[in-house]
């Protein structure tokens, strides 16, 4: 008997997930609104809205973020002027020293 043979037979004889304890999983779309990207796979999660692909039923489910959009996985992240909030602070911290 080969390896792989072994490996079947034991997997048949030993099953590796109990019945009757996994919830339903179902074939999902998550779409990411900003990118405009689908990905899809299996999931827990299910939706009102459905789409059909390649002869399948997909619930879709929206996505704000993801990893196409997110700004640590696309490198494109937003500068933030920092200057003008501490420029701001600075004069606010300036008023309230004088009136004491």
């Amino acid at each position: 008997m080969t390896t792989l043979a072994k490996k079947l037979h034991f997997a048949r004889l030993f099953p590796l997930m109990k019945k009757d304890i996994h919830p339903q999983t179902h074939p999902v779309i998550f779409r990411d609104a900003g990118a405009g990207v689908d990905f899809r796979a299996w999931s827990t999660v299910t939706s009102e809205e459905k789409e059909t692909v390649d002869g399948t039923e997909y619930f879709v489910i929206r996505l704000d973020v993801s990893s196409a959009s997110h700004p640590f996985f696309t490198g494109k992240q937003k500068l933030v002027d920092t200057s003008g909030r501490v420029e701001r602070f600075k004069k606010q911290m300036e008023k309230a020293s004088s009136k004491e």
